[in-house]
């Protein structure tokens, strides 16, 4: 048997991009493909046990602001980061370098292409996100979560190739959980911010839940992800309500919660969206405001066109709002259930396994 190609993963930042690279590796692994990881110094500390023989930390930073000052610091950081991941490729040669996006990823994948490495990258949302944007030209091939992908010039669209957002494999394992209505039992709601956490849902859903009335209270049980320091008011909230809540900073279990859920509350991130249509639940999503691709947007309206979530964006998410679509959303099951099979239609289950072949023909492709 042929010895595997060794593939070098660039992802950082946020749970968001290293969730997909995990996903990848795992199927990669299946296939007898070595793994290296090449991250940022930051998500090193959270790559511990990340599914690669190796773990490489380079500099990286986000230009961002009118400073001047700060954009040169990054641009400088950026360039440092570079050189040592070319330094990195050049010692491990590796096959092919595939990054999932996020500044952080374009030392490695800019350093590979300089040492003329073949690279994928990958963009998980329904706009390219501006560090892929910048990669894109040299990029050997471009892998999309999203049929359509907006922000990708014209010449560039003859290399693209979608294969969706891989999920994790414990995504997976709760995939094949049926949506049922409790018809007149509990209905469990889930709310949770993304991998970084949203103290907009701290304050928004609770007295959201206060305004519905108490028949409609009776019937919830709530999950919700809550950053520490809101704690204590949200769970003051649901126990004077009377509403069984379960909160945490963090839930390590997240896929089942979300596959135990009959309505999930939050932001619109790739990975989110991914893993909603994966499992098929129904959501109502609250794209994360000020960024300049508006990629949870539009992430979120691709969800919505196809009948699986409803979007508000975060001006209008307020508490008389939430509650009025909750209020018709549990007077409406059969539509919550259609909108849990729309979700789950619009789902790619194995994209981490089509992502995998294509880097593997990408790696061994001869020029």
């Amino acid at each position: 048997m042929a010895a595997g190609k060794l593939i070098m993963l660039a992802a950082g930042g946020t749970g968001g991009h290293l969730f997909p690279a995990e996903a990848l590796s795992h199927a990669l692994h299946a296939r007898g493909q070595r793994v290296v990881l090449m991250t940022d110094t930051r998500a090193a500390e959270y790559a511990g046990s990340f599914p690669a023989e190796a773990v490489h930390a380079v500099p990286a930073a986000t230009p961002s602001g009118r400073s001047p000052l700060k954009m040169a610091a990054a641009l400088i950081k950026l360039a440092q980061g570079t050189f040592a991941a070319r330094r990195i490729v050049g010692r491990l040669k590796p096959d092919v370098v595939v990054g999932f996006g996020g500044y952080p990823t374009v030392p490695p994948v800019l350093g590979a292409s300089l040492a003329g490495v073949k690279t994928v990258i990958h963009e998980q949302n329904a706009v390219m996100g501006r560090a892929n944007r910048f990669l894109a030209g040299r990029a050997t091939v471009i892998a999309t979560g999203f049929a359509e992908v907006g922000g990708i010039a014209e010449p560039l669209k003859a290399k693209c190739r979608h294969v969706g957002n891989p999920v994790r494999p414990a995504v997976l394992e709760v995939a094949d959980r049926n949506y049922e209505w409790p018809g007149e039992g509990k209905i469990r709601l889930l709310v949770f911010g993304g991998s970084q956490g949203a103290r907009v849902m701290a304050d928004i859903v609770p007295p959201a839940i206060e305004l519905l009335s108490e028949a409609e209270r009776a019937r919830l049980t709530i999950v919700q992800q809550a950053r520490a320091e809101d704690d204590q008011r949200v769970r003051g909230i649901y126990e004077k309500l009377g509403i069984r809540a379960t909160i945490s900073p963090f839930f390590k279990d997240l896929p089942a919660q979300m596959a135990a859920a009959h309505l999930v509350v939050g932001r619109s991130g790739a990975s989110t969206v991914a893993e909603l249509t994966t499992i098929g639940r129904p959501a109502i999503l609250v794209p994360l405001p000020g960024s300049l691709d508006q990629d949870q947007a539009a992430n979120a309206a691709f969800l919505e066109g196809v009948g699986g979530a409803i979007r508000i964006l975060q001006p209008e998410f307020t508490p008389r709002h939430l509650a009025a679509e909750l209020s018709k959303l549990i007077a409406q099951p059969a539509h919550l259930t259609t909108m849990a099979a729309n979700a789950k239609s619009a789902g790619i289950p194995d994209a981490a396994d089509r992502l995998a072949d294509l880097v593997i023909a990408t790696a061994n492709f001869q020029n």
